[in-house]
């Protein structure tokens, strides 16, 4: 069989960035296995068209099992299936959470994982507008690119915030990092998508010959000798291949397909892999559990008159901008429709964020219209609100020993009353800042939830029925020392020789924002692992906390 010193199984965020760090070693071979196909479609470029995670081909479009706090309802679950992985699909969002998240890391017994610790992985791996400085990066492969808020509704929404007393921030990423401010996207200064595959693969994928990269490539089995890995199986084309790996395997296929992959090869909670039909090879009762996701839900409003970002998808419109964007980057196209960004705390007494709200200046179902033809949408905005800190925890199982057959999801969200009473409360902050000019100004009425719900109960029972997730889901391959942990901190799998998993299902908790920049800078903090390599931690970061006083009230 072939045979590599590093086999790399998946091409998403941490996976791209993990093939490119252990190429850097031109006496280093690497195959790196993508389950899809090439990023090149044109909507991967586009700015505004991460709704290609609909398309099947795309997408893994897994489905959660009936939600036990849901009504039993099933939740999508898209995850990235192509090169870059969800990177490629997603809405581009840059958040790394709060330096308070990976300080909880190390106090977890995760050494090496404080923020001191990762604030160098996350500045190696961008490239900020904002140039190189104490808490960003300036020459890594990840564009990072400010959201162009011009009519946006920026101001507004910002206006009614600073009314109601709540701190604002040019630089979540900075020394503050709650309140409100502008947003920072994944794109190119020509506002193309900047995913891990675009920044990480595409430099290097024909220049270093040792890179390979194959796609349509489904992992099915671990190889072992005794209790080391040494290659694994795959499915390519209806034949099934085999590699070897002469140093180590390394999974990076995300927080569902990782622990699939695992406990197939016999690998996580021995009860369930022999209910299977599949001999326990270590039992590590901690595969598929820890899943730690962000719920959240959209709060909508009619507008009095025409102003939301209707007006510039007019048919017409959308075609120049469209001719903008491909011949210089710029416009409606090149950038996010996102109005303001805010992270902040909705109790006093929090030392953290645990509310995240995106503000959006057009419905969520927009679509282009043609003046004359067909009945324009009305004018709507809204907000979307994320629960940063959850309490719950859900599980992922097998549905059989088929590597065909999807892994069995419970998300669990909204299991605990922590988690209901804060996700009740970011809508009352949500309708206090739409009913404070000169937001109010601009509003006509609540469509969502609307009028009739107001009492928490009505509110709570409202988010039951509605409920989704951000698509931010960590922690099924926990980092650790405890009895439920899976990885050590040097994402090592206990009780495997050969074997580490690099990708978000090892975080212990899920950082307080966006999940993509965490993955990769999980993947610039594996790949040094794997190297026997540090950067060294910085000196500042005690610095980069600043935690705003508490003057806001919620009505």
């Amino acid at each position: 069989m072939a045979t590599y010193d590093y086999v790399i199984v998946g091409a998403g965020s941490a996976g791209c960035v993990v093939a490119n760090r252990l190429t850097e070693d031109p006496n280093v071979s690497v195959l790196l296995l993508e389950a899809g196909g090439a990023d090149n479609q044109f909507f991967y470029r586009l700015a505004l068209g991460f709704h290609s995670w609909r398309y099947p081909h795309t997408s893994w479009s897994y489905l959660s099992e009936p939600e036990p706090h849901l009504n039993g309802r099933r939740i999508m679950l898209p995850r990235g299936k192509v090169l870059g992985g969800s990177s490629t699909i997603n809405a581009m969002l840059y958040s790394r959470g709060h330096p308070h998240d990976y300080d909880l890391w190390r106090q977890m017994g995760c050494e090496g994982w404080s923020f001191a610790d990762v604030l160098p992985y996350f500045k190696r791996a961008e490239t900020n507008w904002r140039g190189e400085g104490p808490y960003h990066g300036g020459s890594g492969p990840l564009q990072v690119s400010k959201i162009n808020t011009k009519k946006l509704l920026h101001e507004p929404v910002m206006e009614a915030a600073r009314r109601l007393g709540y701190p604002t921030t040019d630089d979540h990423h900075g020394r503050v990092h709650e309140g409100f401010g502008p947003g920072d996207t994944t794109t190119t200064r020509r506002g193309r998508r900047s995913s891990a595959s675009k920044a990480y693969l595409d430099p290097i994928k024909s220049a270093r010959r040792n890179l390979t990269i194959v796609t349509h490539a489904y992992a099915t089995k671990l190889l072992f000798e005794d209790k080391r890995v040494v290659g694994l199986e795959y499915q390519r084309e209806g034949k099934t291949e085999q590699v070897r790996a002469k140093r180590e395997v390394v999974l990076s296929g995300g927080v569902y397909n990782t622990p699939q992959l695992m406990m197939l090869s016999g690998i996580g909670p021995a009860d369930h892999l022999l209910s299977m039909g599949i001999e326990p090879r270590v039992d590590l009762p901690g595969v598929g559990r820890n899943l730690s996701e962000h719920a959240g839900y959209w709060v909508e409003f009619e507008t009095k008159g025409p102003v939301t970002l209707l007006n510039e998808i007019r048919a017409d419109k959308l075609a120049v901008a469209t001719i903008q964007w491909a011949l210089f980057g710029k416009g409606l196209l090149a950038s996010q429709s996102n109005s303001a960004h805010a992270e902040i705390r909705s109790l006093p007494g929090l030392d953290q964020p645990d509310l995240q709200i995106y503000f959006n200046p057009v419905r969520v179902d927009a679509k282009p219209w043609f003046p004359g033809i067909g009945k324009r949408q009305e004018h709507r905005v809204s907000a979307v609100v994320c629960l940063l800190q959850p309490d719950s925890r859900g599980w992922m199982e097998l549905a059989s020993a088929n590597p065909a057959d999807k892994p069995r999801i419970t998300l669990n969200i909204m299991g605990t009353r922590r988690d209901a009473d804060t996700l009740v409360r970011g809508v009352k902050i949500v309708r206090q800042l739409y009913d404070t000019p000169p937001l109010a100004n601009l509003m006509s009425h609540e469509l969502s939830p609307g009028p009739s719900v107001q009492t928490d109960a009505e509110i709570e029972a409202y988010l039951r029925n509605i409920l989704i997730t951000t698509h931010h889901s960590v922690g099924t391959c926990t980092m650790g020392n405890g009895s439920m942990s899976v990885v050590d901190p040097q994402l090592r799998v206990h009780g495997v020789e050969g074997l580490r998993v690099v990708d978000a299902s090892i975080m212990p908790t899920v950082p307080g924002g966006n999940t993509n920049a965490p993955s990769i800078m999980v993947g610039e903090r594996g790949a040094d692992l794997i190297r026997g390599q540090r950067l060294p931690p910085a000196e500042d970061a005690a610095n980069a906390v600043v935690t705003p006083e508490y003057p806001y009230t919620i009505a």
